[in-house]
């Protein structure tokens, strides 16, 4: 799900294997230390994961076992409702895993407390493989606290036989090309003179903790969350007052479902495969659910104003300091070796955030032409965002907007009164 943007796939090219491997011993797909003197070791890792991901852990994990023998990874597979309480109720009680995956804006809040193993001696001298976003959204306090595993981004989804019936036959084939806010109203306009009432233009990826998806909006329109120094809200603008102005109308116009709001219990993407809408926000994580879709369907790029945005998707992985943090270094070496990661992100239909992967088809098994656009939407993503969406005080930051939004969605709190409800929560989060 929830990373950062600058021109993304722009900066440092990927080092070379010679470098590579001499920077890093054992940073290769076969690592080093297979035979340890210490005899048998397990490794316990926690992570949420789909079908298709799940899959993907388990072929890697095989792979690092048998290259380090006497070395057993214990998985442990948990729904993502209950993750992070599990971890959090882990680390008081001192028996947390030594490694777990995290969302990006989770990695600040857990290095802050002092939970997290800093790599900087271990992984510091690799930051010049990844694409730079993402290894500023591992970092804290200019130090690397996890290694960025793959990401996601968010595009339009749209149900090609409710399009056509609405007489909206064109789309956006480039970044360059995006709807415009306003072409993006023009195109719910017509759908909601189509569809009947039970049926909607458009449904917006932003429940169940997604609130921080909304930003897109606010980034697109050309606004801020925090001021440049991260140290107090910015959205009190016009830029905010635009963003939120415009999304209050998808649920005034009735362009979305009234129940598709922050707090709502239901993804948007079930109604989406449900035919309830034509349109909706998705990530690309999300294809392989699609697939089973009755319909035609097909991809384009979410809108833009004063720029292009997207939300900062994909996970890193991380590890506790209690733990073998040995081990637990080499297995998250061994994580983002460019094999390990093509195998990664090519099963599970996601992104890398190796430069030296930027580009290459990594054999997703997804309709001609889809992931092309994931690709490229990625790039609207910039550093500013995500240091924005990736302060220690993330958590309560999402928490903040949940709220508001859904007062402001739902019932009728007036724009004004959200974004300085927003902009004190904001500055209370992060003092």
């Amino acid at each position: 799900m929830p990373v950062t943007r600058r021109t993304l796939l722009a900066g440092a090219g990927a080092a070379s294997l010679t470098t590579l491997l001499a920077s890093c011993a054992g940073f290769t797909g076969q690592p080093s230390g297979g035979g340890s003197s210490k005899g048998s070791r397990t490794l316990t890792f926690t992570t949420w994961a789909s079908d298709t991901e799940k899959a993907a852990y388990k072929k890697l994990i095989a792979a690092f076992e048998k290259a380090n023998k006497g070395v057993t990874v214990k998985a442990n597979f948990v729904p993502y409702a209950q993750m992070f309480t599990n971890i959090d109720a882990q680390l008081s009680a001192g028996n947390a895993p030594d490694v777990f995956r995290a969302g990006y804006g989770q990695i600040g809040g857990y290095a802050k407390q002092g939970q997290l193993l800093d790599l900087s001696s271990s992984l510091g001298g690799e930051k010049s493989r990844f694409i730079p976003a993402f290894w500023e959204a591992v970092s804290y306090d200019g130090k690397p606290y996890g290694v960025p595993q793959q990401t996601d981004t968010s595009a339009i989804v749209y149900n090609k036989g409710l399009m056509q019936d609405a007489g909206i036959t064109s789309f956006p084939d480039s970044l360059d090309t995006a709807w415009s806010f306003d072409e993006f109203v023009a195109t719910m306009r017509k759908l909601r003179s189509s569809l009947p009432a039970s049926r909607f233009p458009f449904a917006d990826n932003w429940q169940l903790a997604g609130s921080p998806r909304w930003l897109t909006w606010l980034f697109a329109a050309g606004g801020r969350l925090l001021d440049e120094d991260l140290t107090k809200s910015a959205i009190v603008s016009s830029a905010g007052t635009n963003a939120l102005d415009y999304t209050k109308a998808f649920f005034d116009e009735k362009w979305v479902p009234q129940n598709s709001s922050t707090k709502s219990n239901t993804y948007a993407d079930t109604t989406w495969v449900a035919g309830t809408t034509a349109m909706v926000s998705a990530g690309n994580f999300l294809l392989p659910e699609f697939s089973g879709a009755k319909f035609d369907w097909g991809v384009t790029y979410l809108p833009k104003d004063v720029r292009g945005a997207d939300d900062l998707g994909g996970n890193a992985l991380v590890a506790t300091k209690a733990g073998d943090t040995e081990l637990a270094t080499k297995f998250l070496q061994y994580m983002v070796t460019d094999e390990a990661m093509s195998t990664f992100c090519g099963e599970a239909l996601e992104l890398p955030t190796l430069t030296s992967l930027v580009g290459k088809d990594l054999g997703w098994d997804a309709p001609k032409g889809v992931m092309p656009v994931f690709v490229d939407q990625a790039t609207t993503i910039t550093a500013g965002d995500v240091a924005q969406l990736t302060v220690p005080a993330s958590a309560q930051i999402t928490t903040v907007l949940t709220d508001e939004l859904e007062a402001a969605f739902r019932q009728g709190q007036s724009t004004a009164t959200t974004l300085q409800n927003i902009a004190s929560g904001v500055d209370k989060a992060l003092a």
